[in-house]
């Protein structure tokens, strides 16, 4: 799991820890349906905390919509197989546009989307915009995402709610068994290594599972002891 630090666009706002997941050997995870998805990574409440912090210039004040309340922290953008496998992640602060986080992580690593032409990328519905998704488009990828208002129905709508409910439940796995809420890193090399240790025992546990024969390959239920 490779991971760097750079800075792109005002202060604050850069792609930090950038890296890709490579598909394990043998395993099928080769799938042409992948999904994208942001998701808060909270790393102070008090305002003391956040004036002290070692994450300042990096973390910032964001909207969480899921819980409709703002926060101090990171956002982990995460690409992953619709089985839970991470692709592509990113570490990023608060307020940086996702849109030009997926393509950064695109142009890091050209063989995500060359390696596997034809992908169909499930993505919320602000993976929006003439020259974004014509980039999505020259790369061989297919942007599968819900019709915002005042657009005409999108192609292949109808299956974006059960396929999305899957991209949800892999962020429920990170979340929940394997706390990404709770990471505990205070300095920004802390925070990057906590996200990542969880990224990669997800990746361990699928790997495994898919190795093993098991029915559920994101399955963390024997390890959870």
């Amino acid at each position: 799991m490779g991971a760097g630090f750079s800075q792109r666009g005002r202060v604050g706002v850069g792609v930090q820890g950038i890296g890709q997941e490579q598909p394990a050997a043998g395993a099928h995870h080769a799938h042409s349906l992948v999904g994208s998805r942001l998701d808060p990574v909270e790393c102070a409440r008090s305002r003391e905390t956040v004036q002290r912090s070692d994450l300042a210039g990096w973390a910032e004040y964001g909207y969480c919509a899921s819980h409709s309340r703002y926060f101090w922290g990171l956002r982990l953008h995460l690409v992953a197989t619709l089985h839970g496998l991470p692709i592509g992640y990113a570490l990023t602060g608060a307020k940086a546009d996702e849109r030009q986080v997926l393509l950064d992580l695109l142009a890091g690593d050209p063989t995500l989307a060359a390696s596997r032409p034809g992908q169909i990328l499930l993505a919320d519905k602000n993976y929006f915009g003439r020259e974004f998704e014509a980039s999505i488009t020259g790369a061989g990828i297919q942007l599968l995402r819900r019709a915002r208002k005042g657009e005409p129905e999108r192609p292949g709508g109808r299956f974006f709610k059960p396929l999305r409910q899957t991209v949800e439940s892999i962020f429920d796995t990170l979340k929940g068994q394997l706390d990404l809420e709770q990471h505990g890193g205070h300095t920004p090399t802390g925070v990057l290594v906590c996200v990542l240790q969880r990224l990669l025992a997800m990746t361990t546990a699928i790997w495994h599972n898919d190795r093993t024969g098991q029915p559920v390959r994101r399955s963390l239920l024997a390890y959870d002891h």
